[in-house]
């Protein structure tokens, strides 16, 4: 498996809490990992990481083909060199149509002059269809996005997402208040995105880890506690002890 991101003794601390713990593993550039693990076990720190929003104390955050360091660039650059962040809460613009935040969200110059300028082409109205029906809102393109469900605000940020064309989609608790139904449906999003790029998806839920069928690394106290499949995972003894507190 060819390495994307690689995470090397990575460790950070708030305030005396050390909230990451010489954290070391690896992410392949086209794979669905599942990261599980208590709260207060380090993901949504290990996520401010790699994307920028917090600094480690020490250890390595390498990036793609040419290994460059994560740590040494800024937010923005990091989203440009290919790594996606999706929150556990939806965050579209709710007054505009879905087709307008798609296309909107579409990897393109962002420089003051090209954005004022901009007029969108076939070829952008064609990606925009495209995303829709990727992430299964074809027949929802003119509606309003505040009038979509929750599960179908989490699809269209997934889809605004890959309009950016990442390589690296960091996805937190996208489960939470779905319908089975969209649970479902979410499932074989994030599967067949992870066929061309890389998707790491934070989780609780447990029975839709299981449902996305990948290697899961379980986190505790800023460290990897475990790796492997979740049956794997779930039988391991200091697994066991750590989800039951013993």
């Amino acid at each position: 498996m060819s390495t994307l991101l690689e995470v090397s003794g990575v460790s950070v601390t708030f305030d005396g809490f050390r909230a990451i713990n010489n954290l070391s593993f690896q992410i392949g550039k086209a794979e669905l990992r599942a990261i599980i693990g208590p709260n207060g076990a380090g993901k949504t720190t290990f996520m401010d990481i790699v994307t920028g929003k917090t600094r480690p104390d020490t250890g390595r955050v390498i990036w793609g083909d040419k290994s460059v360091s994560l740590l040494k660039m800024s937010e923005a650059q990091i989203a440009r060199a290919g790594v996606g962040r999706k929150f556990q809460r939806p965050t579209v613009f709710e007054d505009q149509s879905v087709f307008d935040n798609l296309l909107l969200a579409l990897k393109k110059d962002r420089g003051p002059f090209p954005v004022l300028f901009y007029r969108s082409s076939a070829r952008d109205r064609e990606r925009v269809e495209e995303l829709a029906g990727e992430i299964g809102l074809a027949d929802q393109l003119p509606r309003k996005s505040g009038e979509l469900s929750h599960g179908q605000k989490q699809w269209l940020e997934i889809g605004m997402l890959l309009a950016q064309d990442p390589q690296l989609l960091l996805v937190d608790e996208p489960a939470a208040g779905m319908t089975l139904e969209e649970r479902e449906h979410t499932t074989d999003l994030l599967v067949q995105a992870a066929k061309t790029r890389a998707v790491v998806v934070v989780e609780h839920d447990m029975e839709f880890v299981r449902r996305l069928n990948c290697k899961v690394t379980v986190l505790h106290e800023g460290a990897v506690l475990a790796e492997g499949g979740l049956d794997h995972v779930t039988a391991n003894k200091d697994v066991i002890d750590v989800y039951l507190g013993r």
